[in-house]
């Protein structure tokens, strides 16, 4: 079921604002809280009132060739259209927008999208209720346009990208987008056990001695770690997801499906338990960092052993928010992800040879003239 917020003022449709956190109206400009919306109903609750999709826009005999066997879509080679095969159209689910009456096409994960003909916010009811809905949000906190603001400074940073690539002005597109994301609960117990030296260097006479102690240290933890995110995104990159980490906490809500209004949403391709080895390897990662700081005042430490035990306690469903953003360079397009609550922008940028190797250059003179004038001072 297709589920679009209208205003109650003059009818036209609200979206969510990320500068005031509200349902904001385009039109009238009037406001609302997302608590004062009224909820999705889920289909048992609808008892089959809302219309049912309409699967396979193609229709049935558009992808049968005569003799029934599975065939694709032709198209004119000339009109730039994609071949549609029987694999797209079992993929694809059709809804009718309520504004204007058109098809909004949509893959079977999404979530939200808008009307491609008139602009319309669309939230997919059924793919937010029951056992698909998230069970927190953190909402978009940086609009379009201070993405485009805040992009465009991020490039003029770029020490060593071309010149034409640093102006930011090659923006082919941004887009809002909530990630599918798994927030997990865990539980690590373990313990490391290593032999430490500190070394001590004297000098007696005409001899200059060089003292090493040995420990043996030992340390235990039991850590709690809430809430440790790991998208379930099949489509995203999964480095650059955990790139554009941390999000703040604070701002997370419970989840309602008005927070998704004008931007694009997909449901989750994996399962909390589908996931498992990343959250290991990432839970790990802080627990490997934790057990080095406990053996710092040390010159040197050999692990003789080490055992960690991750035990996942709770996970829970939530979006959380990106903006896509696709930059057109030399006949390229490169694409970037922007942390939509932080500003935190990841992404490979194009590399200038010229300014690769002059870089090179001038950090080999600034060492070499430091090397020499240390060499100056102690002779």
């Amino acid at each position: 079921m297709v589920v679009q917020y209208k205003c109650p003022n003059c009818g036209a449709d609200m979206r969510f604002d990320a500068t005031t956190g509200l349902l904001k109206c385009d039109a009238c400009g009037n406001t609302m809280k997302i608590e004062d919306m009224p909820h999705i109903e889920t289909e048992d609750e609808s008892d089959g009132k809302e219309d049912a999709p309409e699967v396979n826009p193609f229709g049935e005999e558009d992808i049968k060739d005569e003799g029934g066997a599975a065939n694709e879509i032709p198209s004119d080679p000339n009109s730039g259209e994609a071949h549609f095969t029987e694999a797209d159209a079992e993929n694809t689910v059709v809804y009718k927008c309520k504004n204007c009456g058109a098809e909004v096409v949509t893959t079977k994960d999404t979530a939200a999208t808008v009307c491609s003909f008139c602009g319309a916010p669309v939230v997919i009811g059924e793919r937010v209720t029951g056992a698909l809905q998230p069970k927190y949000v953190i909402p978009f906190k940086i609009t379009k346009q201070e993405a485009q603001e805040k992009f465009k400074k991020w490039c003029g940073h770029g020490l060593i990208t071309p010149r034409g690539f640093m102006n930011g002005d090659r923006i082919k597109n941004i887009t809002g987008l909530y990630v599918p994301y798994w927030l997990y609960d865990v539980n690590s117990k373990g313990y490391a056990d290593a032999t430490c030296t500190r070394v001590k260097t004297y000098t007696r006479g005409n001899y200059r001695y060089t003292e090493t102690s040995y420990f043996h240290v030992y340390r235990g933890f039991n850590m709690q770690y809430a809430k440790v995110p790991v998208d379930a995104s099949e489509r995203m990159n999964d480095e650059l997801m955990d790139k554009a980490e941390p999000y703040n906490y604070a701002d997370i809500k419970d989840f309602n499906a008005p927070y998704l209004a004008g931007y694009l949403a997909e449901k989750y391709d994996y399962k909390a338990e589908d996931l498992a080895n990343r959250l290991n390897a990432k839970v790990s990662k802080y627990v490997n960092e934790f057990v080095a700081k406990q053996f710092t005042g040390y010159h040197s430490v050999r692990y003789n052993s080490r055992n960690i035990d991750n035990v996942r306690q709770n996970e829970y469903y939530a979006m959380l928010p990106v903006w896509m953003v696709s930059y057109d360079y030399k006949n390229n397009e490169h694409m970037f992800i922007m942390n939509a609550q932080t500003g935190k922008v990841v992404g490979k940028p194009p590399i200038s040879k010229a300014k690769t190797v002059a870089w090179f250059l001038g950090t080999s003179g600034i060492a070499f003239a430091i090397m020499r004038l240390l060499t100056m001072i102690l002779t």
